[in-house]
């Protein structure tokens, strides 16, 4: 059986067939690209950051770790991120998952807290299956 995997890539770069399930991890639609151009399977817009986060870290690299917790903290407190999880949960059985993001720098976005906030959350959700 083959082993899909969840990632993270800029919504600007090409649709490639590895993509499988794309899904758009921001709040704002990406300037200057059309609906066909970015291809996507969902728009998560709501398990994005809240406005106020999103400015607050300004994507300024010294900001990020204060980010990384805070999004976090909102994902955990936020019910529509338990529906992604088991959305991107459903979509590993049969493709890859590809969360996109506008940002430059895909490993500091929240795509890319977003992505390892679903490991983790699956990561856990397996160690409740096992210990069964």
């Amino acid at each position: 059986m083959p082993e899909y995997c969840i990632r993270v890539k800029r919504v600007y770069e090409a649709p490639d067939p590895e993509d499988g399930c794309r899904i758009l991890a921001d709040r704002l639609w990406p300037r200057g690209l059309s609906r066909e151009k970015a291809a996507l399977d969902r728009w998560v817009r709501d398990v994005a950051p809240t406005e106020a986060l999103r400015k607050s870290y300004a994507h300024k690299a010294e900001r990020y770790e204060d980010f990384r917790t805070a999004y976090r903290k909102e994902l955990d407190e936020n019910p529509e991120a338990e529906e992604v999880l088991c959305f991107c949960r459903s979509a590993l059985r049969s493709r890859n998952v590809t969360l996109l993001c506008a940002a430059k720098d895909e490993n500091h976005s929240n795509a890319f807290v977003l992505c390892e906030w679903i490991k983790r959350k699956m990561e856990e959700k397996e160690d409740v299956l096992l210990s069964v």
